[in-house]
């Protein structure tokens, strides 16, 4: 049974609102599906297009609610999820991010450009800051995350990322290990950043 939206456990993702390639929709057209079939609800950036479109209609799909947050300005570019149980309409991005982060409990980042690495920084920063606390996990199947944690491990490394901050982020490969971490338990199949870094079979874009 589907909860009630007030009561249900939201998850915020982050995800590309660009790409056509198949692999990634239907990897975000699958995390919809757990999040309805845990009961769970939606918060995502309001678009009806590419990975945000798809993880959206999944989730409906599976009987879930669905809440989308989307600056006045990209109503049209992206496609504004009309679908959406609940579409918020927001005069700013600045806005749209700190109502997206309000209404959720966890934030899940799916591989994404340069607009969900934006929203993926501001929110791990938040949490390594204590500016909320709340699970931050990403999900990364394929290696396409595993240049950035290349780079992330090396300013560690050198002494510009504590190890606290690392703490912080869950970096994942698989959806039930993703689930479990957004959940607020950290799966055994969950990787360091460290780690995450070593993994070098990203897909090619397109």
């Amino acid at each position: 049974m589907v909860s009630e939206p007030d009561s249900a456990f939201a998850v915020c993702v982050y995800c590309s609102a660009s790409t056509l390639d198949q692999a990634q929709l239907a990897l975000a057209a699958r995390v919809g599906t757990e999040i309805a079939r845990r009961g769970w609800q939606l918060v995502s950036g309001g678009g009806h297009v590419s990975m945000m479109g798809a993880v959206a209609t999944a989730t409906r799909a599976g009987g879930a609610n669905t809440i989308g947050v989307i600056p006045k300005h990209l109503v049209h570019r992206e496609v504004a999820d009309v679908d959406a149980d609940e579409l918020v309409v927001t005069d700013t991005m600045r806005e749209r991010k700190q109502v997206m982060e309000d209404r959720a409990d966890a934030f899940l980042t799916l591989p994404g450009g340069i607009g969900t690495l934006e929203e993926f920084f501001e929110t791990w920063t938040g949490a390594y800051l204590g500016v909320h606390d709340k699970p931050v996990v990403v999900l990364d199947p394929d290696g396409h995350y595993s240049g950035l944690f290349a780079w992330v491990d090396e300013l560690h490394a050198r002494g510009f990322v504590p190890q606290p901050a690392l703490d912080r982020v869950t970096v994942v490969t698989d959806i039930p290990s993703a689930f479990a971490a957004l959940a607020g338990f950290v799966p055994e199949t969950a990787v360091s950043v460290e780690h995450a870094a070593a993994q070098q079979n990203p897909i090619e874009e397109h």
